[in-house]
This record gives structure tokens, C-alpha cells and sequence, in this order.
């Protein structure tokens, strides 16, 4: 069995009870980051069982990783409903989990140890991280920036009702970029360094290439279905 994911959990609380003893990180934000670390650590355990796997691998222990600055950031985002956020360390966090996503990326394909279940745990990860800095950056933006967010988890609802969009999509250099680009221009936002009109620039430009990525991938998935 692997215990990697019980290893992430515990530094996972460590890293949340270190980080509430130097800023104002309190039991709300603990709690919610405390919660995430479980359910991940749990919903990996279940996949790693699943397919057999013994260890995650060199590439995924770097996702791990990615996954505690993730649930430290997504702690820091649910306290700010009920305390100032430190807005600076938590864009500082954000920025460092995004730019890891390139280091696993490369140690998966370099050492050979790329799997569809190390590509799903890096996508989910990506994924809440976008999420969650989008409610963040709702706060102060208007709820229409939760599109950014949710856009990814309406797709996978809407593949239950309708399974032609759980096929296959073909490899695309736009769709990674586009990606990324949501990451980035949500911490450029969430960090309170721009005015707040270049900000909602970058975020209506990001969310708009973001409704063309998807728009994209769902006409080529719908003509693609037989």
C-alpha cells in the first residue's frame, strides 16, 4: 500500500498548524484546509488501491507537494469570510503551486513514469487551485469570476448526462495555454498588486479565451460522438 498520501496529510495539517501560529490563519481556515487534505489524501488512497500502484512515483510525490500549497491556499481563501486574508503569502503560495505543475510534468515524461491516474491527480489539483482563487477573487470582483472556476466541474456534470464528452480529446498546445492563463491572471489578481481595472481586464480576457477552450473542445467532442 502506498503511504505517500498518508504522509501528505500530516504535512498537509503541520503545514496548516505552522502556518496559523505566524498569520492570522484561524479554526475556520484550518478546519476547511484540514478537510481537503483528508478528502485528497483519501480520494488518492482510493485510486492508487484501485490500480495496484505500490508507490506514487517520483512525479506525483512533486503533485503532493503541489497539493499541500493548494489546500494551504484554499485554508487561507475560506478564513478570509470571516478575517482578512494575508493577501501577499497567499498569491506567494499560489504562484509556486502553479509553477510546479511544469516541474512534474517534466519529471513524469523524463523518467518514463507518466500515467493516465498521475495526469488526473495533476489535473484535479490545477483544477480546485483555480477554483478556489477564483472565490477568492469573487470577493471583490462579482461572482461572475466563479465561472473560472466552476467552468471545468459543469463539463464533467454535463458528461454524465451526456457521455459523448467524457471521450478523448486531442492533444492541444491552445488548451494547455489556456489553462495556465487562468492560474496566472487569478493570482496576478488575487495579489492586489494592479489597479483593479487592469485586473478586470486580465480576468475578463482570461475567462473569455477560457469560454472559447471549452466551446472548442465541445464542438469537436459533439461532432465527434459516433
Amino acid at each position: 500500500m502506498a503511504v505517500e498520501p498518508l504522509v501528505a496529510v500530516v504535512g498537509q495539517l503541520l503545514l496548516l498548524t505552522a502556518l496559523a501560529m505566524v498569520t492570522p490563519l484561524g479554526v475556520e481556515g484550518w478546519v476547511a484546509g484540514a478537510a481537503y487534505a483528508v478528502v485528497m489524501g483519501g480520494m488518492l488512497m482510493t485510486a492508487l488501491f484501485r490500480t495496484g500502484a505500490k508507490t506514487v512515483g517520483a512525479a506525483n510525490r512533486v503533485t503532493l507537494a503541489r497539493a499541500a500549497l493548494v489546500g494551504s491556499v484554499t485554508a487561507f481563501v475560506f478564513d478570509s469570510f470571516w478575517r482578512p486574508a494575508p493577501v501577499a503569502l497567499l498569491a506567494v503560495i499560489a504562484a509556486v503551486a502553479l509553477i510546479g505543475d511544469a516541474i512534474d510534468g517534466q519529471i513524469a515524461r523524463r523518467t518514463g513514469c507518466a500515467t493516465p491516474l498521475g495526469a488526473r491527480f495533476d489535473m484535479e489539483v490545477d483544477a480546485f487551485l483555480i477554483l478556489v482563487l477564483s472565490v477568492f477573487v469573487a470577493q471583490f470582483m462579482g461572482p461572475w469570476v466563479l465561472l473560472m472556476g466552476a467552468m471545468r466541474y459543469v463539463f464533467v456534470a454535463a458528461s454524465w448526462v451526456f457521455p459523448w464528452l467524457n471521450a478523448p480529446l486531442p492533444h492541444s498546445m491552445a488548451r494547455k495555454s489556456v489553462a495556465a492563463a487562468q492560474g496566472i491572471a487569478l493570482v496576478a489578481a488575487a495579489s492586489g498588486a494592479l489597479p483593479h481595472t487592469v485586473s478586470l481586464l486580465i480576468i475578463v480576457a482570461a475567462l473569455a479565451t477560457l469560454v472559447w477552450s471549452f466551446g472548442r473542445d465541445t464542438i469537436w467532442l459533439y461532432r465527434s460522438r459516433a
